[in-house]
């Protein structure tokens, strides 16, 4: 059995009717009710069956790592697209809205669309309950959902995003990618991937396939390194290292929102990602699309330059508004925090930078406070609604312990207001982070504040 666990049996949801687009959330509310987090292929294997293993129909692209996920897939979507090639891409979780994760050609799907397939995913899901088996989880029906819906718009290339894991991920049921690309990896979700780097390495390169190329960003952990070494000799799979050293100049220009560097043998290149690390994700695209070539797809340099240039990734250093400056950021453990921590020091040490920071109480969050901190003028900490946030007065409590301007705030529109008494100043910008549970709310409140679309 590929399963870590075992569900316990349950009663067959109630069959219903075609699901309309306002009983979406209550359906997953629902599911995540009666199933939470299962790791496992047994589940997905199965309903896949159900649907057809539509899945081994698409030529895919499948992405695993610690951060560094959602911005690969979006730059390497974007360079196909810029290539011609329709291309569906799925990411999670989802932080703007559902529909974000499923998108074919940049285009997200319909409220109408996910409604009429999850319709079709749950009649799979009676089928297979009938059967006494159990009710697929919330995230496995979501990729389901993504294989069904990709299949039906006759996508050429899906790029796949993994949920949290690897081996065990839903995801993984596919059998022969075209890439399997590994991001950086670091320490995150150590209650289902493991308490060592090294565990959670294992389970990270569980995405290498027998004979199937993989790009890597190179690890700075040498444990780390040999691990996926072993796990490609093993697989027979050519391993390419993306070293972001091997990008040169690199330079910002906040005013036009690019981050522009130098690459050999395609030259110069702008993004309008702004964090500094994603230049090593820009690398990991560039290097896939040069693997794709060789698969006999038709990508032209000009055609990675433009893809990079367009690609977007909303709540990863976003600029939200440049008078006053205004960014968030989805650093949510201590590795991204140390990425985070970099771009500041890289180009933005002439700003007196304010933090509004809420984080969940299962993340490192002292680490993360710990290394951004010292770069900060004030500090402004909340409470995001989630089931697993930390309470914002305990993490004012603890920040306190590295930086000596440090206040509570009870709502997030409250720290937005405290943030903008002191920001309006030419030389202050403000920075949210440490969760991406609250950044929706945070581009709410500036939407109306700032009146931007």
């Amino acid at each position: 059995m590929d399963s870590f666990f075992f569900c316990e049996k349950k009663k067959p949801m109630e069959e219903r009717a075609m699901l309309q687009e306002s009983e979406v959330q209550a359906y997953f509310e629902e599911l995540n009710k009666n199933s939470g987090i299962i790791l496992g292929l047994d589940s997905i294997r199965e309903l896949m069956a159900e649907l057809g293993d539509v899945q081994e129909e698409l030529q895919m692209i499948h992405v695993a790592g610690t951060n560094g996920k959602g911005s690969v897939c979006t730059m390497i979507s974007s360079i196909l697209m810029e290539a011609g090639v329709r291309v569906g891409t799925y990411t999670s979780p989802a932080v703007f809205g559902r529909m974000e994760q499923y998108q074919v050609n940049g285009t997200k799907i319909t409220e109408k669309e996910f409604a009429k397939i999850l319709s079709q995913i749950e009649s799979a899901c009676m089928r297979m309950t009938a059967k006494g088996r159990c009710h697929p989880t919330a995230f496995e029906v979501e990729t389901a959902a993504a294989f069904l819906y990709f299949y039906q718009k006759k996508c050429q290339i899906v790029v796949l995003e993994t949920g949290m894991g690897g081996a065990t991920d839903a995801t993984n049921i596919i059998q022969k990618p075209l890439v399997s690309v590994l991001t950086s990896i670091s320490m995150d979700h150590m209650k289902f991937l493991g308490q060592s780097l090294e565990e959670i390495a294992q389970v990270k390169a569980g995405i290498v396939k027998e004979g199937c190329p993989v790009v890597a960003a190179l690890p700075k952990q040498p444990q780390v390194m040999q691990i996926l070494k072993e796990a490609c000799k093993k697989k027979r799979a050519e391993l390419i290292f993306c070293d972001e050293r091997q990008a040169k100049s690199i330079s910002y220009c906040v005013s036009q929102r690019t981050l522009r560097f130098w690459y050999e043998g395609i030259g110069e290149l702008g993004l309008c990602m702004m964090g500094v690390y994603q230049v090593q994700n820009a690398i990991c695209a560039i290097e896939t699309a040069k693997i794709l070539r060789t698969l006999g797809i038709s990508i032209l340099d000009d055609a990675i330059r433009r893809g990079l240039e367009k690609a977007y990734w909303e709540g990863r250093f976003s600029i939200l508004s440049q008078n006053p400056l205004v960014i968030m950021d989805g650093a949510h453990n201590a590795d991204a925090a140390k990425k985070l921590c970099e771009t500041l020091k890289r180009g933005f040490t002439n700003y007196k930078i304010i933090y509004i920071i809420g984080v969940l109480a299962d993340k490192d969050h002292e680490e993360m406070l710990r290394i951004m901190l010292p770069l900060a003028w004030k500090v402004f900490t909340v409470t995001p609604i989630h089931p697993r946030a930390m309470d914002g007065q305990a993490l004012a409590q603890e920040a306190e312990k590295y930086h000596d301007d440090v206040t509570y705030c009870p709502s997030l529109g409250q720290a937005v207001e405290q943030t903008f008494k002191n920001v309006l100043s030419k030389d202050a910008m403000a920075l949210a982070f440490g969760s991406l549970s609250y950044l929706k709310e945070l581009r709410e409140i500036l939407k109306e504040k700032l009146d931007y679309d």
